[in-house]
């Protein structure tokens, strides 16, 4: 099924840009919610909690159906990959702040008495061995990405899903096309998830 498998790479892109923009803005939400200020906390709190406790769907037809409203289009795929990006950096910014709050605090202490800047503190010190411990769990994050993808067939992406409803609406089989969008998922979902234990095993030597 031709279009079955452009739809995959419809929804492999999404995921893996989508993935970019949660590690991004999760990075930038972990470290404003570190901020001394609560003018930067406060509103950073309330955006993230607000995003973690209303779901995918909603935030993606807000998006699509919405902002145009206000002069804010974007194209379908574009629009699926801002939802899942934003969606998902409110709980890689969680995954952030426990690999931070895991540094030793003798790193913090030897930075100090090094008289590191603050920044390289940070770039250094800090934050490469942050990422070292959040890899795994960033990984997991993927792996959910990628299964929420089918919510995009509700904004017009044409990923798996939407080339499975398509082709049952026009041969009036939906046995076939769902199935194999399931064994999809499962094909590339499994062997990753395998992947990803692999990798965490060698991180923690």
């Amino acid at each position: 099924m031709p279009d079955i498998l452009k739809g995959l790479w419809i929804t492999v892109q999404a995921t893996i840009y989508g993935s970019l923009v949660s590690f991004a803005l999760g990075l930038v939400w972990a470290l404003a919610l570190r901020a001394p200020s609560r003018w930067v906390t406060w509103p950073v709190s309330i955006f993230v909690e607000f995003v973690r406790n209303t779901p995918l769907l909603v935030q993606l037809f807000f998006l699509f159906f919405v902002l145009p409203g206000w002069g804010l289009a974007f194209a379908p795929l574009t629009t699926g990959v801002i939802g899942l990006g934003l969606h998902y950096s409110t709980y890689t910014s969680e995954v952030y702040r426990a690999g931070i709050d895991g540094v030793p605090p003798g790193q913090w202490e030897a930075a100090t008495a090094l008289s590191l800047p603050r920044r390289r503190t940070w770039t250094a010190v800090i934050l490469p061995q942050a990422f070292r411990r959040v890899v795994p769990a960033l990984g997991n994050y993927v792996i959910a990405m990628f299964k929420d993808t089918p919510l995009l067939a509700g904004i017009t992406v044409a990923d798996m899903l939407f080339q499975a409803n398509s082709i049952s609406a026009t041969t009036f089989d939906y046995l076939e096309p769902i199935t194999v969008v399931g064994i999809l998922f499962v094909v590339i979902s499994y062997p990753t998830s395998l992947l990803l234990r692999a990798l965490e095993r060698r991180l923690v030597r």
